[in-house]
């Protein structure tokens, strides 16, 4: 298998090799210098600043021809320009379709620069990535951020190709104009999602969503749900095998899915004290109630990751149908008297947990153009499922039996949810279409054409350009003194220990973070009923507003933080802030002053809340970015390890709300509260030595 820089060199446009990024060269400084502060030869800003400098001087060297390519093209499209005003004048059929195909070519050539700005900006961002890794050392954060917001910046010509969306915009226009509009007046500009006929045009769209690296609300809400994507050079063959397994009724599917197991989750909180309490247990035993379900993940996680890499629909009915028969026997608990089948249809739902089947759904079958939109919709339906689940069950306040079978605010979730899943079964078994699997279309993947319907271009910077399936698998941090890289260092991880093995230090702390605000957030949501029931006298509906108040904030707040915080601070500055902001919301729920007054309860739960929000979403940002990409397939990947972490938290809070509820409902808030502090308290340390120790 051969290594990125010998891919890089080779698959460059032989007239251009000049001009593209030195990543052999950069390659062999970044270990050079290594070797020279090893044995004391170099001092470590000395290095710093001298590899500043060479990447300022490839930049420099990317933008400069980028923009002198960019003059020619805008100087051949204003001469056809000249031409296509002449025609409009005087309109000749040979003479329009001559100007047609002219546009084509310039839009090919324009195509051919995306690629070129492509491949530069994936060559920089690797080798950015790689010195991070020898030195241990931030430097990414440092060099794109004080480049990138210099008046000056070369770097955003790269990263934002600022002046190429003018390009796009003028040939669009002129080809949507030569086509046949039936007599109509409008341009593009009139009707903008009107499609435009063009192969060159969707090929354009398609390499400029793909360029495109900016942070955005999409960008942030997507990484908040962990579906990990690697950096690959531009490829049509892997557009059109997305677009083979790309259905948009499956995706719904699998988003309706992800929602409902939310509602799942969540529509049992703000009653599951009394039901216990109805069976003869004692009302702290809610914990367990609410807790079986993640126990019950925390091992389906596993397999159905495991699952997923054959089948998607069968994971999906296989999950329906115990998820059925769980809230089925979570209803009949109350007529049959059993605290035990209570558990035993909470532990059957979080047997049918198949959120790593949705999570691989995304990151295996949808379009790389579109996976940012589906991850965000992933995250949007969690959180919707999060403030339905609670606002579902203050709805179902009523009592009455048909045959024997009991209906009220107890078993309802549980009858509702089972009709619930038996609709989604079947609608699933009609309308799910199953994706094809890579090794059944590796039979067939040799015989597509690249370049058909984009001419030459594409058959020349695609046939074999990029990154097999193979290649997918490649850690990109690889420092191997050798351009072959053993096949068995891209191979996903095979184990949970693998896995673990490698973690970095910095991600370990990541994770930690991600257990701790999972932690205090499951404290908060499966304690409210027990607490607000002996501080407040709240009913079952006062609770469920309550906890679907905290659920509505969840969109909102991640729409502000990915389309303005995250802009104007880094995102290890938000994550320490949103840390310490969790820690002040923990200790301000602390019972120390009497009375208890509710405003104390729901600012401090607020507070909590919200910023656990905000921090899960910056961390899961940047675990993203640092995990190793050997983690981003496989059973054992990266979202699957951060699963494991947050079901565990889980797991460990409602074990927590129920041993203390021995101690008595007097000493349950304080009791509980005082791991969440110390635990937060630990993440903060952690990730300030984390982060002194790297930058």
């Amino acid at each position: 298998m051969v290594a990125f820089g010998k891919k890089l060199k080779d698959r460059q446009i032989q007239e251009w090799q000049g001009y593209y990024i030195n990543y052999k060269l950069m390659k062999r400084k970044v270990k050079q210098y290594a070797q020279q502060i090893e044995v004391g030869a170099q001092d470590r800003r000395h290095v710093l600043k001298e590899f500043s400098r060479m990447l300022d001087k490839q930049i420099e060297k990317i933008v400069l021809f980028l923009l002198e390519q960019q003059g020619l093209l805008a100087s051949r499209i204003a001469k056809l320009g000249e031409q296509h005003e002449y025609l409009v004048q005087h309109p000749e059929i040979s003479q329009i379709s001559a100007l047609r195909e002219a546009y084509r070519a310039a839009g090919q050539d324009l195509l051919k620069l995306l690629f070129f700005v492509e491949v530069n900006a994936i060559g920089l961002r690797k080798i950015l990535k790689k010195f991070d890794k020898r030195f241990h050392y931030k430097f990414t954060d440092y060099y794109v951020t004080t480049r990138a917001n210099h008046p000056y910046s070369q770097l955003q010509q790269v990263f934002k190709h600022v002046g190429i969306w003018a390009v796009v915009g003028a040939i669009s226009r002129n080809l949507a104009d030569l086509q046949d509009r039936q007599g109509s007046y409008l341009s593009i500009y009139d009707q903008p999602s009107l499609p435009i006929q063009e192969p060159v045009i969707d090929s354009i769209k398609t390499a400029v969503d793909r360029l495109s690296r900016s942070t955005n609300f999409l960008n942030f809400l997507g990484q908040h749900a962990l579906i990990m994507q690697e950096e690959e050079l531009p490829s049509a063959v892997d557009d059109h095998v997305d677009d083979a397994n790309y259905a948009f009724m499956s995706l719904l599917l699998n988003l309706v899915n992800t929602f409902l197991y939310m509602v799942n989750t969540y529509i049992i909180v703000p009653t599951a004290d009394d039901y216990s309490t109805s069976l003869g247990a004692a009302p702290t035993v809610c914990g367990v109630v609410i807790g079986a379900m993640a126990v019950a993940q925390v091992f389906s996680s596993v397999y159905f990751s495991a699952w997923s890499n054959k089948s998607y629909f069968r994971p999906l009915i296989f999950s329906s149908i115990v998820l059925f028969f769980g809230n089925a026997m979570y209803a009949l608990a109350f007529d049959l008297d059993s605290i035990a089948v209570l558990l035993i249809g909470r532990l059957l739902c979080g047997f049918g947990s198949a959120r790593a089947v949705n999570r691989r759904y995304i990151s295996d079958c949808v379009p790389l153009k579109i996976r940012m939109q589906a991850s965000a919709g992933f995250v949007s339906a969690s959180a919707l499922g999060m403030a339905c689940g609670p606002a579902l069950a203050g709805l179902l306040q009523t009592n009455f039996k048909i045959y024997m079978i009991t209906f009220n605010a107890n078993t309802l979730p549980g009858w509702v949810m089972a009709l619930a899943w038996l609709v989604y079964l079947v609608w699933l078994w009609i309308l799910f279409k199953e994706p094809i699997r890579e090794n059944e279309e590796n039979n067939t993947a040799e015989e597509v054409n690249p370049g058909v319907g984009n001419g030459e271009l594409e058959s020349q910077l695609t046939e074999r350009l990029l990154l097999t399936s193979e290649d997918k698998q490649q850690d990109e941090d690889d420092d191997d003194d050798s351009e072959e890289a053993s096949e068995e260092s891209r191979k996903p991880a095979s184990s949970i220990r693998e896995a673990y093995r490698l973690l970095t230090p910095s991600v370990k702390v990541q994770l930690l973070i991600y257990f701790m605000l999972k932690y205090a957030m499951e404290i908060l949501l499966s304690e409210s009923s027990v607490v607000t029931t002996y501080y407040f006298s709240w009913s079952t509906s006062s609770v469920a507003i309550f906890l679907a108040c905290l659920g509505i904030t969840v969109l909102p707040v991640n729409i502000f933080v990915g389309s303005y915080i995250s802009n104007m601070f880094e995102d290890r500055q938000i994550l320490l802030a949103s840390e310490i902001m969790v820690c002040i919301g923990i200790l301000s729920s602390f019972h120390i002053i009497s009375p208890y007054s509710v405003p104390q309860y729901v600012c401090s739960a607020f507070i909590t809340f919200v910023f656990a929000e905000v921090l899960e979403g910056v961390n899961l940002a940047l675990l993203s970015r640092v995990m190793s990409s050997r983690l981003a397939r496989g059973t054992y990947n990266g979202g699957l390890l951060s699963t494991e972490a947050g079901t565990l938290a889980r797991v460990i809070a409602d074990v927590t709300i129920t041993l203390a509820g021995y101690l008595g409902q007097s000493s349950l808030l304080n009791v509980t509260l005082l791991p969440s502090l110390i635990i937060c308290c630990g993440s903060i340390v952690a990730t300030l030595y984390t982060y002194n120790s790297l930058y």
